[in-house]
């Protein structure tokens, strides 16, 4: 399950934001070439914050669509996968221009 590697890398990000303040959500947006499945972001997560300032902390996975531009007609669109040819041409020149992204959009900490 590559989503406790992932969480883990989380994990860390956070600790090094937060000190020693303890978080409540973590906010993280990731695209749709991880592959990460929902349920297992959430219990990969759970079990990375353990004995850490994110242990009890939610986390809120916002995932990414993958990004396609034709370099034929140069029409960009989102897909769920990686799109084999444009939708608006049929050209095979299929470049993608996102869905890899991995972002720690915010922290939130509990109060004290």
């Amino acid at each position: 399950m590559h989503e406790l590697g992932l969480c883990s890398s989380i994990v860390d990000a956070v600790e090094r934001r937060a000190g020693t303040r303890n978080v409540a959500r973590v906010k993280v947006q990731v695209g749709r070439l991880h592959h990460v499945h929902p349920e297992a972001f959430e219990q990969s997560f759970a079990v990375a914050a353990a004995g850490t300032v994110a242990e009890d902390a939610t986390a809120e996975l916002v995932l990414l669509p993958v990004r396609a531009r034709c370099s034929d007609c140069l029409e960009t669109w989102n897909a769920e996968e990686i799109p084999m040819a444009c939708p608006n041409c049929g050209g095979l020149g299929v470049e993608l221009v996102g869905g890899d992204e991995l972002v720690l959009e915010s922290i939130e900490y509990r109060g004290a």
